[in-house]
């Protein structure tokens, strides 16, 4: 696959799955993501909600269709036209069904749930359960008395009250506390299959301040109320989490939309943390746009995949003028013995299999 380029399904087609997950299943890997339109108003979804296609061998992929719909009825979180973003699809082995997460929200950004789907097959079409905040009254596992004092909660600004000093004003307020009843806000996010067999979600939250852990239950179609804070005040997205000998991964960038910025590196021993950040870790510059890791190629992040011993991110190079020419970027991760990773440009990226 050469980076930074179009990559074409058997049609001929550029494919269209943006922000979204490799799954292999059977010998099958499934590419879920965002089916995106022309022009700036193309981030929204407007067709499919999520988009699939297959491949035997990670090069050729056949286009499946929707995976996802959007729906015309105006009181559905799915109402065409507003936002699925991030879809995340893991197979669960207990229930049978192939379960779908995605950050639900509407066109100003101002809802911020985690919807769920459900699927008995890999190809959908999936069926829409549920849109809704997470832990609803419930405190996460490391919360602090500084959390639940009144005063600074009332103090916290609200989503639509952003100001200039917004970030400041969030991050010495309690804004666990100020969602606490409400539930808390779900932006980017991500879900990680341990080796255990347990599920987590990943999810940017805090209006964007903070990312949560949170546990899901056996069927993954809910959380389980066990969850954590990490990166708090860091004002990271886009998570991609990955785990090689016992350490678990993380690859996120800074929050300014579909923006290019450096990218952030953190690991841990538990997946609980506590998480441990370190320097950029993007290597080496795309001569062809003259784009360096200062701003991930610019790039963003959207999963990661592991195929013939090897861990790969795949990312995002968003388009804003016409958001259906999108492309994309693969690239190997390198670990290194003191616990960081790094990720190096190369032209082009032919995955090893299996």
């Amino acid at each position: 696959m050469k980076n930074g380029q179009f990559f074409y399904d058997t049609n001929g087609q550029h494919i269209n799955a943006h922000g979204g997950c490799f799954l292999k299943h059977e010998g099958v890997w499934y590419w879920y993501g965002e089916h995106k339109t022309e022009g700036f108003d193309g981030r929204f979804a407007w067709k499919y909600g999520v988009h699939v296609y297959s491949s035997s061998d990670l090069e050729h992929w056949t286009d499946h269709g929707c995976a996802l719909d959007m729906v015309d009825d105006p009181e559905s979180p799915l109402l065409r036209g507003e936002r699925v973003e991030r879809p995340k699809v893991l197979f669960c082995k207990k229930t049978g069904k192939f379960v779908m997460y995605f950050h639900s929200a509407n066109k100003d950004h101002s809802r911020a749930d985690m919807g769920v789907a459900v699927s008995d097959t890999p190809l959908g079409p999936f069926e829409f359960l549920y849109a809704e905040r997470a832990e609803k009254g419930v405190w996460p596992m490391d919360v602090t008395r500084r959390d639940k004092d009144p005063k600074r909660i009332a103090e916290c600004p609200t989503w639509e009250d952003r100001t200039p000093d917004w970030r400041y004003r969030i991050e010495q307020s309690a804004i666990v506390g100020r969602d606490f009843e409400r539930g808390q806000g779900v932006r980017d996010q991500t879900l990680f299959l341990d080796d255990d067999g347990k599920a987590y979600h990943f999810y940017t939250s805090g209006d964007n301040s903070t990312i949560h852990i949170a546990e899901l239950t056996d069927d993954f179609l809910h959380h389980t109320g066990k969850y954590t804070r990490m990166a708090q005040g860091r004002w990271q997205e886009a998570p991609v989490i990955f785990k090689r000998n016992n350490i678990y991964y993380m690859l996120t960038s800074g929050c300014t939309g579909f923006l290019p910025n450096a990218a952030h590196g953190l690991w841990a021993e538990n997946i609980w943390g506590p998480w441990f950040e370190f320097d950029n870790p993007c290597r080496g510059e795309d001569l062809a746009t003259d784009a360096g890791p200062e701003l991930t190629w610019n790039c963003q992040g959207a999963c990661g995949f592991f195929s013939g011993g090897k861990q790969y991110v795949v990312f995002d190079r968003w388009n804003m003028k016409n958001f259906i020419d999108s492309q994309y970027v693969w690239l190997p991760v390198e670990f290194h013995d003191d616990r960081t990773f790094t990720i190096t440009w190369q032209d082009e990226c032919v995955p090893e299999l299996d």
